[in-house]
């Protein structure tokens, strides 16, 4: 045709020119993945994290994105040695998951300075969902009757809480302490004190531990008030700490029928290190007030905080007792029949010495006859009843004057004589009286707003 161009020689093919939008193959897609994850992975190494650690699990994508996550745990208090130790943490969305949990966490009350403490001991509750996971732990403490300021604590002192099943040890141990006596009321006061109650397994740890105290003499009742007042105990290993320390305390001439008085006078008897203070405090009462062997396990019985004493407390104790006219051997006498002397506030003893001598017109001897003269209070009972028996006539021992009830000494004074019989009965040192005061004290203490105690008490040193 006219026009028409010649064929030529072929033209070599041309590739089109690739769109915009086309997608990179999976190949691709996958290299720049794994160089993506490489840089994470050397960034986690700059860290000290083993990488390893996160095989399999999803990170961001980018270094920027991991060190804001990073820079974010770091403000909780989380440091390297915390992100090594739980590297899992940082598979945690910021925005996901760690601020609703954190969110969740304030608005109960847990403090903002107790968060690296409780996240240290339980990083798994940034993983954690408010819903399934935190907040029924929550709605379980408040059912026991743990009051609402508590809970935090609670949480604060025990944040492994937060991963526990509502069916599973919690609620078998509360079961088991009901079932031994312990007062239904009371088991939010036992969880606020001692949480960790909530975490031990009946068969292996509480129920061990409650027959061992039956097996050397307490009644299961009397375990059961224990652990309500001092549910601590619980914590005391039985292997470790508690079998120990009994054959400590025969070891040292305690008598097998007086432990169990010592244990209730003194729970903490049986989680110290005792074998130790047992031989310290031995040597000093028997180089400072002449206290043999045998004599020593009485000092115990009757007051076993004596192994908590200060060398210095007893030597300012027994050096007002020897300023006072007493040779060192009626000292000797007097702390073994009364050791709560040594523990005395001297400013009671400096009066209630002054009015003996002053007001009383008795010998010293009578002291050393009953010590316990000196733990009454000049005026609540030690001025009254001296004047009213002076006002009789009568003339008796320190022990009937004082060792009785006030109900019992005003039945006393309607008489006008003093039975001999009476009188041999009274000349024993009251050490319930002792007990029951502690027993006292620590009802009252079970009565404030709140059941929390951060603190640990001491006796004297």
């Amino acid at each position: 045709r006219p026009g028409r161009r010649s064929p030529g020689p072929a033209r070599p093919h041309q590739p089109q020119p690739s769109s915009l939008y086309a997608r990179p193959s999976l190949l691709t897609m996958e290299r720049d993945r794994a160089a993506r994850r490489a840089d994470v992975d050397a960034f986690l190494v700059s860290l000290g994290v083993d990488p390893g650690e996160l095989a399999g699990l999803e990170l961001p994508v980018t270094v920027d994105v991991m060190r804001e996550r990073v820079e974010f745990l770091r403000s909780l208090g989380l440091g390297p040695d915390d992100l090594a130790a739980y590297p899992l943490a940082l598979g945690c969305s910021v925005r996901k998951n760690m601020v609703p949990v954190l969110d969740y966490l304030g608005k109960i009350g847990v403090r903002r300075d107790e968060l690296p403490h409780l996240l240290r001991r339980y990083p798994q509750v940034l993983h954690a969902s408010i819903v399934v996971d935190l907040a029924p732990v929550v709605k379980y403490l408040q059912g026991m009757d743990v009051k609402p300021g508590d809970v935090p604590r609670v949480l604060e002192r025990y944040p492994e809480l937060l991963g526990f099943k509502l069916e599973g040890t919690m609620s078998t141990s509360v079961a088991y302490l009901v079932g031994i006596g312990v007062a239904r009321r009371q088991i939010g006061g036992v969880i606020t004190r001692f949480p960790e109650v909530l975490g031990m397994r009946v068969g292996k740890i509480i129920k061990p531990f409650v027959e061992h105290l039956q097996g050397i003499g307490l009644q299961r009742l009397a375990v059961a008030r224990m652990i309500e007042k001092k549910p601590y105990v619980l914590g005391f290993g039985l292997e470790e700490r508690v079998k120990p320390n009994i054959e400590a305390l025969l070891e040292f001439g305690v008598r097998k029928e007086a432990l169990a008085s010592i244990v209730i006078q003194y729970p903490d008897v049986l989680g110290v290190e005792l074998r130790e203070k047992l031989v310290e405090q031995q040597s000093l009462f028997e180089s400072s007030i002449l206290v043999s062997g045998d004599d020593f396990g009485r000092v115990i019985e009757r007051m076993p905080q004596a192994i908590s004493l200060g060398r210095a407390a007893v030597l300012k104790h027994v050096n007002f007792l020897t300023g006072c006219g007493f040779l060192l051997s009626q000292v000797s006498k007097m702390v073994v029949g009364c050791p709560q002397l040594l523990a005395l506030n001297m400013d009671i003893m400096k009066m209630n010495f002054e009015y003996f001598k002053n007001e009383m017109e008795r010998d010293l001897e009578e002291l050393v006859e009953f010590p316990a003269f000196f733990t009454y209070g000049l005026e609540s009972t030690i001025r009254y009843r001296h004047e009213i028996v002076a006002k009789k006539g009568f003339t008796c021992s320190l022990a009937w004057l004082l060792n009785c009830s006030d109900a019992k000494f005003d039945e006393r004074m309607k008489y006008d004589t003093i039975g001999v019989e009476e009188m041999e009965d009274d000349n024993s040192f009251d050490k319930d009286r002792f007990v029951e005061q502690v027993q006292d004290e620590d009802d009252e203490d079970m009565e404030e707003d709140s059941d929390y105690d951060d603190t640990d008490d001491e006796f004297i040193e």
